[in-house]
């Protein structure tokens, strides 16, 4: 019988990101940074002018974050017992949005916190890599699991019958970014994130049928 497949994001779902790259920002660049939206310059500010950086110089500022600093990044609260219980009857895909340079640090870095799965990195919508997972694995029942409200619209293109669950795991953040229109659930906690998943893995059932 083909097991189940969780595809779960990383950054602010199994290791907290966005926090740590606010404190780097201010240390290294005079950079002051409040989690407010998930358009990322929106939330930066030069300290002398008080002007947003550029798009050019966000992602510049993403660049220096990782890998070189990705070291400052932990674990989001019950993620690694979580994983290591659904683990036990599915299949586990880290599907992340870093660049491929990045694969191997990011291989170590979950490995430090006792998650070791197949990584694999991705730059842009996650429909479709989701949906050669999927049929990598047979047509299996599974669960997307992304904090990004345009991933899930990109799975619900590409992918389906793939359950998709919204998680937003940083506490700053989350309060503030709403339920994402295509995801079947909002959940921010992995204790109830980890039943959820499990409800989807017994019941045997694609998302459309």
């Amino acid at each position: 019988m083909t097991r189940p497949l969780l595809i779960c994001d990383c950054d602010e779902v199994l290791l907290h990101m966005i926090r740590h790259f606010g404190d780097w920002l201010g240390e290294v660049h005079d950079i002051d940074f409040r989690p407010r939206s998930w358009e990322l310059a929106a939330n930066m500010r030069h300290r002398v002018t008080g002007e947003p950086p550029s798009r050019e110089q966000m992602f510049g500022f993403l660049g220096g974050f990782f890998p070189s600093q990705m070291h400052r990044q932990t674990l989001v609260p019950h993620a690694r017992e979580a994983l290591a219980v659904l683990a036990g009857q599915a299949d586990i895909v880290i599907l992340t949005n870093i660049g491929d340079e990045c694969r191997a640090p990011r291989i170590e870095q979950l490995a430090a916190f006792g998650i070791e799965h197949r990584v694999e990195c991705n730059q842009g919508g996650k429909g479709g890599p989701v949906a050669q997972l999927v049929a990598e694995h047979g047509d299996p029942v599974t669960v997307f699991v992304d904090d990004l409200p345009h991933h899930h619209a990109s799975v619900a293109e590409h992918a389906p019958r793939v359950h998709r669950l919204h998680m937003v795991s940083e506490p700053e953040l989350a309060p503030g970014v709403p339920a994402a229109p295509e995801a079947h659930a909002r959940i921010d906690d992995w204790r109830e994130a980890e039943a959820w998943i499990a409800a989807r893995f017994a019941a045997g059932r694609h998302a459309e049928d």
